[in-house]
């Protein structure tokens, strides 16, 4: 099978990473979550008080960083220079600190570059809500995963796990307030590419969903 860019886009709770990394894993692909490139960028944000509105503040910021997604010990690590910051950028706080500079545009120009190189060499997964759109048109292979909102927030809820200081309906109204900034942003907002192949996961089941994509990419590429 030859090599290619494959793209997974969609909203928080549709299965995304889940469905990307087994894929990935399937078909000895690297797995690449951008999602947590634009936590790296929030995390240093609040770390440093840089308002998420703050364009001057935050292309300062890009030029002083160096986040990157490295493999260590077959897993994927978001370092902030030497700093592992894996393990702490899943907060509330981040989360929709991460939604909003992911409307800037200085931010965008700089994980633009990280992201692109990181597909140079093809057979790669890339996950994320601009993937297909943005960051990679050309990429030979494209999916858009949604689900209800219910279901979507209701998988989160039980991933956070019983330590989680939200509520369901908390974890439901900050996604939804995060579904309206991501599609109604002016700068790639979030939505499925022209040619993407679009799979509502709400009745699915995960190896339902990467059974029917790799059945996909397969019968594709066959007939490329």
């Amino acid at each position: 099978m030859k090599k290619i860019v494959i793209t997974i886009d969609g909203p928080a709770g549709a299965g995304k990473t889940t469905i990307s990394k087994l894929l990935a894993d399937r078909i000895g692909y690297r797995y690449v979550d951008t999602g947590a490139l634009y936590r790296g960028i929030a995390f240093e944000a609040l770390k440093k008080g840089v308002a998420d509105n703050d364009d001057v503040g935050l292309e300062k910021l890009c030029n002083e960083i160096d986040i990157k997604l490295v493999l260590k010990e077959s897993s994927l690590r978001l370092l902030s220079g030497d700093n592992d910051i894996t393990d702490i950028i899943r907060t509330p706080e981040i989360t929709m600190m991460a939604s909003a500079v992911s409307a800037r545009p200085a931010v965008r120009k700089y994980l633009l570059d990280v992201q692109r190189n990181m597909g140079q060499q093809k057979g790669v997964v890339f996950e994320g809500r601009d993937m297909g759109t943005v960051v990679f048109p050309e990429a030979e292979m494209k999916f858009f995963l949604d689900a209800s909102l219910k279901t979507r927030a209701l998988r989160r809820f039980v991933e956070l796990g019983n330590g989680s200081v939200q509520s369901l309906d908390e974890v439901k109204e900050e996604m939804k307030r995060r579904d309206e900034n991501d599609r109604s942003r002016n700068i790639a907002p979030l939505k499925p590419a022209p040619n993407a192949v679009v799979v509502d996961t709400t009745d699915l089941t995960i190896e339902g969903v990467v059974d029917h994509l790799f059945d996909y990419i397969v019968k594709k590429l066959k007939a490329s």
